[in-house]
């Protein structure tokens, strides 16, 4: 069977954090939006589906100056929801794997080489650097690490929010996106390089990523 996927980007949250009073997928990072930077890497994807909630109207001319091909879902309540029930509502009739990105993320473009290039449910993380993370704990199977559950208190790496799942395991609940996969883990553990974007420290340290090569 032909391998089939789905992108689904979520974008639809108001980047309470940051502060800056905008939506954290328009915020530019060495001179292009972050949303952006997201298309630009996946520009090989057929069919990619990007969750609007905040600032909708804004995300969506950005997007379309750049590509028209892309399906826009609303999360009219993206106030008190979380990536999770974006994901929910984007999955319906998706292609066979669902691979899930949240917008205010910056991905090393080798790594995201890496995610495309892949044909199978996995779970992203990268060694624990940020303050508060989820972590990832895993183990050792027939040589390769697979994640077996998400913790608050221990683990080898953190999440990173980068999955590829089969769609029909992205259809139903709530909360985030680890809360919708949890149920069918053990999955295999990719690491994958990101800078995610929080606050404004973190705005700072991915702009500085970027404009070294991503080093």
């Amino acid at each position: 069977m032909r391998f089939s996927r789905t992108v689904i980007i979520s974008c639809a949250g108001m980047g309470n954090r940051l502060g800056l009073g905008m939506t954290k997928a328009l915020l530019e990072v060495d001179g292009k939006p972050l949303i952006i930077r997201h298309l630009e890497n996946l520009k090989e994807e057929r069919d990619i589906r990007i969750v609007v909630g905040y600032q909708s109207e804004k995300v969506i001319d950005t997007v379309n100056r750049y590509r028209k091909d892309i399906l826009f879902v609303f999360n009219h309540d993206y106030k008190n929801t979380g990536t999770g029930a974006s994901v929910v509502l984007a999955s319906k009739y998706a292609n066979e794997y669902i691979l899930s990105l949240d917008g205010d993320l910056l991905i090393h473009p080798d790594d995201m080489r890496n995610i495309l290039s892949c044909k199978h449910e996995f779970v992203g993380g990268n060694p624990v650097a940020s303050d508060d993370p989820w972590f990832l704990q895993t183990f050792e199977q027939d040589g390769k690490e697979m994640v077996s559950a998400f913790s608050r208190c221990r683990g080898k790496y953190e999440w990173n929010g980068v999955t590829q799942m089969r769609s029909d395991k992205m259809l139903r609940g709530s909360g985030h996106v680890f809360q919708l996969i949890e149920q069918y883990l053990p999955a295999e553990y990719m690491e994958i390089r990101t800078r995610e974007i929080d606050t404004v420290h973190d705005y700072e340290t991915a702009a500085e990523w970027v404009r070294n090569g991503f080093r």
